[in-house]
């Protein structure tokens, strides 16, 4: 593979993801559980859906990409995710009944962010978080879709944990060190990721995973990992690692677009069950008792 500037991060992690193997182990093996429990709630899969933002109406159908997927999520009783977007859109995620976090952006404008916040908790979102990593662009600060970004403190953070009941998310930890910030101020779950390859030369998320691993143990924050997956083994490794969850995202998009809520979940239901089959082979019955021992670093 040929590096370049835009896409060298995204290189370097398909890399590192397809360089870790697995051994098997079959016998006294059984057929795997992968439902989790998650902040509360049981989960048939830790396959999540990605934050995704701005997808239009594929093929001349009624919904929009993000409805659909939404649906999808629903159907399937897995997490979903939503990214940038003003407050009539998520009412239309919202309606879908799909249990759903919010991922706003780190605006410029303070108050929209609140407002956000406070709107998605009033439609029944299960959580709400921020997008850390769309702070900077080229330029200084990041502009996206015309509205402007600015840095997020640890105090405001904070604030922002203090201010809702909902469970918090921090999207784009890529160091222990932001990890253990994270944990300071109240997040109930990070998600490990470069954001499809922001930061150039990026440490792959899967590398940094069991050092921020380690940096949560005891103080009970979730970890969900993205960038990249698209297969039950991705899911597998990430979870070997440490993770508790992992997020398919571009991966989705081919059988999103052609099909909408169908082949959406016919995608992720293919990792899910891909998923199984691995911990299966490996002897590991459920989720919960998973660990790196089945890893082989090449």
């Amino acid at each position: 593979m040929e590096y370049t500037r835009l896409r060298d991060a995204n290189i370097i992690n398909e890399k590192y993801m397809d360089s870790i193997l697995i051994e098997e182990r079959l016998i006294d093996s059984v057929v795997a559980d992968i439902g989790i429990d998650f902040l509360g709630e049981h989960f048939d899969s830790p396959v999540m859906t990605p934050a995704f933002s701005h997808l239009g109406n594929y093929a001349g159908r009624d919904l929009t990409g993000l409805e659909e997927y939404s649906i999808a999520a629903g159907n399937l009783n897995i997490l979903n995710f939503v990214g940038m977007m003003e407050n009539d859109m998520f009412a239309k995620i919202a309606d879908t009944g799909a249990k759903t976090v919010r991922i706003v952006k780190p605006y410029a404008d303070n108050g929209k962010v609140r407002d956000q916040f406070r709107f998605a908790e009033e439609a029944g979102a299960f959580g709400i978080g921020m997008d850390i990593d769309h702070i900077f662009g080229n330029d200084g600060l990041d502009v996206v879709v015309g509205e402007k970004m600015d840095v997020q403190t640890f105090d405001m953070l904070a604030s922002y944990v203090s201010d809702t009941g909902l469970p918090f998310f921090v999207k784009g930890v890529l160091s222990a060190s932001d990890a253990v910030k994270c944990a300071e101020f109240g997040a109930s779950a990070i998600i490990v990721s470069h954001h499809h390859g922001r930061l150039p030369y990026a440490v792959p998320p899967m590398m940094a995973l069991p050092e921020i691993n380690d940096a949560l143990a005891g103080k009970n924050v979730k970890i969900i990992v993205d960038c990249g997956i698209g297969s039950g083994a991705d899911v597998y490794k990430a979870l070997a690692l440490g993770a508790d969850a992992a997020a398919v995202g571009r991966s989705m998009l081919p059988d999103l677009e052609k099909e909408g809520t169908p082949g959406a979940e016919r995608f992720i239901k293919g990792v899910s069950d891909e998923l199984r089959y691995i911990m299966s082979f490996t002897g590991f019955s459920s989720v919960a008792k998973m660990d790196d021992s089945c890893l082989y670093f090449t």
